[in-house]
C-alpha cells in the first residue's frame, strides 16, 4: 500500500484471470476475506479460486485503484484456457522439484523457517526506510537463475507468456507507469520483455470453454497453510491483525489474548498484560529480531497470562492465530438463481452463514422452525450440508424437536452453483434431484430418500418416490434389503402428521414390506455363516423397532413370525438369542419358558460355541437383565462352570465381546451375585483358593498402594 502511495502508477495490472474484469464495479462492496471463483457453466465443480485476505497485496492494489479511480485489469491466463486444459496444479515431470525461494532466502540468511524470515525483513520494516521491492526483485532473480532458469512447467510458462502479452498491450496503450502485482517468482520473466514471436507461439490453439467468475464469501481457515491451500500462511489472524493495528499490536494482541482467558473463567489482570509485553520485547531482543513476533507472543502467552499452563494458552493462541471469520460480498454480485433464492431464504429464515460453528434447536410446532428445518434437509439433499443433525442434549420422547450444528464453508458456494443444474429455487433443485437418484435407488436407499423427503417437505418428491417404492418393493424378494427398507418407510408413516403430509400411502406400503418379510424370515434366517448372523441381527433389531412405530396388527404379525421361527435349530445361536429375548420383552416368552429353552441350548449335547453365540445375541448390551433374573444368570453360570478346559478356551472370545459390552456397574453387579453365592441360592462348588489368589491380591495391592499382608 506504502509503495503504490509513492510510485502513483497510471494503470495496476494484477496477477488474477482476466474474467474477473467485469467484477471489478463490485469491489467497494466487498469486505475480505473473499475469493475470485471461476468456473466451467458445463461443469460447475470444475472450478478455480483465488482468495483475497484484507492484508493480501492483490487486495490492497484492487482497493488503491478503486479509491483514486486508477484503470486495473487482471494479466494472469485466462481461467477459460487453465479450466479447459484441466491440468493439474503441480508438475508432471517426476524429475522436477518445486522450488520454494523464500526457503532458499531464509536458508542463505541462516533462518529455519521462511515465514520468520518474511517477517523480519519483510512485514516488520519499520516506516519510512527504502522500498524493499527492488531488493525482491535483485534476490528472485539470483534464484530463480540458480535453481529455476526456466519455467517449471508448461502451464507456468503459459502463464508467464499471457502476462507479459498484456504487459505489452498496457505499454502500447500509452501507459508509462505501470504497476504489476504478482508472486515474486514471475518478476524475472516480466522485467525483460522478449520479443512477442514467441509468446504468442506458445499462447496459439489453446483449449478452451465457456466460464462464468463472481464473488464469494471466503475464510481465514481456508487460507490457512494447514489446509493445503499451497500460497497460504500459518497464521492469518495475526497478519489479519498486524494489518489493521499498526498502532501497538503486541499489546492489542495480548490484551485480547487476556480478555478471552477472563471469558473463560481464569484470572488474567492487568498487571499479567503489562509483564507478557515486557517479555515479549525481551525475547526478541535476545533472538536478535527487530520486533517481537508470533513465537514471542506465544512463549509470553503461556509464561505469563496462563501461568506456565501450555494446554489452555494454546487453545487461546490458536484460535486468535487463525481468527477464523466469513468475508461478504454485496447483494449485486453476479450469482446463479439458485443462489439468490437461498440467499433470501437465509434472510427472511434469519439464518446467517457464519464460520464459526453454533447450534440450532427448532421446534416444529412452530412455522419458521419448520421452514429452517426444511430449507436445511433440502440443502442436504442437494449435497450442501450446512447443517448437521445432532443428538439433543434435552431428552424428549416427541418428534416437534430437533438439533442441528451449522457452519458454512466457503465450498459450499461452488456446491450450491453446481447443484443450480437441478433448477432454479432450492425446493425445485432439491425436487428434481430426489426424482433423479430415485430412479436408480435399491429399496433401502429409496426409502431412506422418501424420509429425507419428507423431512424436507417437498410434497412432489415424496408422492413421486411413493409410487417409484410401490413398484420396486412388489418386485424386490431379498428380504434383507426389504429389513433395511421398512425403518425409514415405519418413521415416515408414523410422524408423518408432524410435518403436514397423509402418511396413508406409506403405512399400507410398510404392512405390505412386513407381511413379505414374515413369509421369507426363517428361510432367509437358516444356514447363514457368522458373519452374515451378526448382520442379520442387527437388521430384525431395526425391523423390530419399526414395527413397533406401526403398532396394531403390524406388531402381532411379527412377533406371531418370531414365536414360530424361535424353535427352529437350524438357524445361528445368535439370531435363536436375539429372537428370544424380543419375544420374551414382547410378554409373548414366559420365564419358564425361557429357562426350558436356555436349559436345552446349554445341554451338553449343544456345541459350546452356538451356547455363547445364543447368550450373546440374547443378552447384548443390557447386563441388567442378568443382575435381575438372577435364575438366567444361575443357568449362564452353570453351563460356563461345567466347561471343560477345551471349550472354555473356544467360547472365550464370544464371551468376554458379551460381557465387555456391559455397563461398568452391571458387571459389578453381576460379580457381587457370583461372589456372594446367592444365584437362586446356589453356592458356588469350590471355595475360593485363597492360596492360589495371594500373588493376584498382592499385585493389586501394589498397584493401589494398599498395605499388603501374607
Amino acid at each position: 500500500a506504502q509503495e503504490l502511495r509513492r510510485l502513483r502508477p497510471d494503470v495496476i495490472l494484477i496477477e488474477g484471470p482476466p474474467e474477473a474484469d467485469a467484477l471489478l464495479e463490485h469491489v467497494p462492496g466487498l469486505e475480505p476475506p473473499v475469493a475470485l471463483l471461476a468456473y466451467d457453466q458445463a461443469a460447475p465443480s470444475r472450478a478455480a479460486i483465488w482468495p483475497f485476505a484484507v492484508f493480501s497485496p492483490e487486495w490492497q492494489a484492487l482497493r488503491y485503484a478503486a479509491a483514486h479511480g486508477i484503470p486495473v485489469r487482471f494479466c494472469d491466463l485466462p481461467a477459460a484456457h487453465t479450466l479447459a486444459l484441466d491440468e493439474p496444479d503441480t508438475d508432471h515431470e517426476e524429475s522436477r522439484v518445486r522450488v520454494d525461494p523464500l526457503s532458499v532466502l531464509a536458508e542463505a540468511a541462516g533462518y529455519d523457517d521462511a515465514e520468520r524470515w518474511w517477517d523480519d525483513v519483510i512485514e516488520q520494516r519499520r516506516d519510512g526506510g527504502p522500498s524493499p521491492f527492488p531488493a525482491i526483485a535483485e534476490a528472485m532473480v539470483a534464484v530463480r537463475a540458480e535453481l529455476a532458469p526456466d519455467p517449471e512447467t508448461e502451464r507456468e510458462a503459459r502463464r508467464e507468456a499471457h502476462m507479459r502479452k498484456v504487459l505489452r498491450a498496457t505499454l502500447c496503450a500509452g501507459y508509462e507507469r505501470i504497476a504489476v502485482v504478482c508472486g515474486a517468482w514471475h518478476v524475472p520473466a516480466l522485467l525483460d520483455l522478449p520479443p512477442a514471436t514467441a509468446d504468442t507461439r506458445l499462447l496459439r490453439g489453446l483449449a478452451k470453454t465457456k466460464v462464468a467468475a463472481t464473488w464469494i464469501p471466503w475464510t481465514h481457515g481456508r487460507l490457512a497453510a494447514a489446509t493445503g491451500y499451497r500460497a497460504g500462511v500459518r497464521s492469518p489472524g495475526w497478519y489479519h491483525h498486524l494489518f489493521t493495528v499498526p498502532d501497538r499490536p503486541v499489546e492489542r494482541w495480548l490484551t485480547e489474548a487476556a480478555r478471552q482467558l477472563r471469558d473463560n473463567d481464569q484470572p488474567v489482570s492487568s498487571s499479567h498484560v503489562i509483564e507478557a509485553v515486557r517479555l515479549c520485547e525481551a525475547l526478541a531482543a535476545l533472538r536478535g529480531r527487530p520486533l517481537p513476533g508470533l513465537e514471542e507472543i506465544a512463549d509470553a502467552t503461556s509464561a505469563v497470562l496462563c501461568e506456565g499452563a501450555e494446554l489452555r494458552a494454546r487453545l487461546v493462541h490458536d484460535a486468535m492465530v487463525v481468527g477464523e471469520r466469513l468475508g461478504t460480498v454485496p447483494p449485486t454480485t453476479p450469482t446463479v438463481p439458485l443462489q439468490r433464492d437461498l440467499a433470501l431464504h437465509q434472510k427472511r429464515l434469519r439464518l446467517k452463514p457464519e464460520a464459526l460453528e453454533r447450534e440450532l434447536v427448532l421446534d416444529l410446532r412452530e412455522e419458521r422452525d419448520r421452514e429452517r428445518s426444511a430449507l436445511l434437509h433440502r440443502l442436504n439433499l442437494l449435497g450442501i450440508p450446512w447443517g448437521t443433525r445432532t443428538r439433543d442434549s434435552v431428552r424428549s420422547r416427541g418428534t416437534f424437536r430437533e438439533t442441528w450444528t451449522l457452519r458454512w464453508e466457503p465450498e459450499y458456494d461452488i456446491a450450491v452453483i453446481e447443484a443450480s443444474r437441478w433448477g432454479t429455487t432450492v425446493t425445485a433443485a432439491a425436487t428434481a434431484c430426489v426424482h433423479d437418484r430415485a430412479q436408480h435407488a435399491d429399496l433401502p436407499t429409496l426409502t431412506s430418500l422418501l424420509e429425507d423427503s419428507l423431512l424436507a417437505d417437498l410434497p412432489e418428491a415424496v408422492t413421486g418416490t411413493v409410487a417409484q417404492l410401490a413398484q420396486r418393493a412388489a418386485e424386490d424378494t431379498d428380504i434383507q434389503r426389504l429389513m433395511r427398507a421398512l425403518p425409514p418407510l415405519a418413521r415416515s408413516a408414523r410422524y408423518g402428521n408432524v410435518r403436514r403430509f397423509d402418511a396413508k400411502a406409506l403405512r399400507t406400503i410398510a404392512t405390505e414390506l412386513l407381511s413379505r418379510i414374515c413369509a421369507g424370515l426363517a428361510l432367509a434366517v437358516t444356514g447363514l455363516s457368522d458373519d452374515a448372523a451378526t448382520a442379520v441381527t442387527t437388521d430384525i433389531d431395526t425391523t423390530h423397532t419399526a414395527v413397533i412405530l406401526l403398532g396394531g396388527d403390524a406388531e402381532t404379525e411379527w412377533l406371531d413370525t418370531l414365536e414360530a421361527v424361535a424353535p427352529r435349530e437350524n438357524i445361528p445361536g445368535r439370531i435363536s438369542g436375539r429372537i428370544h429375548r424380543i419375544l420374551y420383552d414382547s410378554g409373548r416368552l414366559t420365564a419358564d419358558t425361557l429357562h426350558q429353552r436356555l436349559s436345552q441350548i446349554s445341554s451338553p449335547g449343544t456345541p459350546p460355541d452356538r451356547t455363547a453365540a445364543w447368550i450373546e445375541g440374547f443378552v447384548a448390551n443390557n447386563g441388567l437383565l442378568l443382575v435381575h433374573d438372577t435364575a438366567l444368570l444361575t443357568l449362564i453360570d452353570r453351563w460356563l462352570t461345567s466347561l471343560n478346559e477345551s471349550a472354555f478356551i473356544t467360547v472365550l472370545p464370544l464371551l468376554r465381546r458379551t460381557f465387555g459390552s456391559f455397563q461398568p456397574a452391571e458387571r459389578r453387579a453381576i460379580a457381587q451375585h457370583v461372589i456372594h453365592g446367592s444365584l437362586d441360592g446356589h453356592t458356588p462348588d469350590q471355595p475360593v483358593d485363597t492360596q492360589q489368589a495371594a500373588p493376584a491380591v498382592a499385585t493389586v495391592a501394589t498397584l493401589l498402594g494398599l498395605p499388603t499382608h501374607p
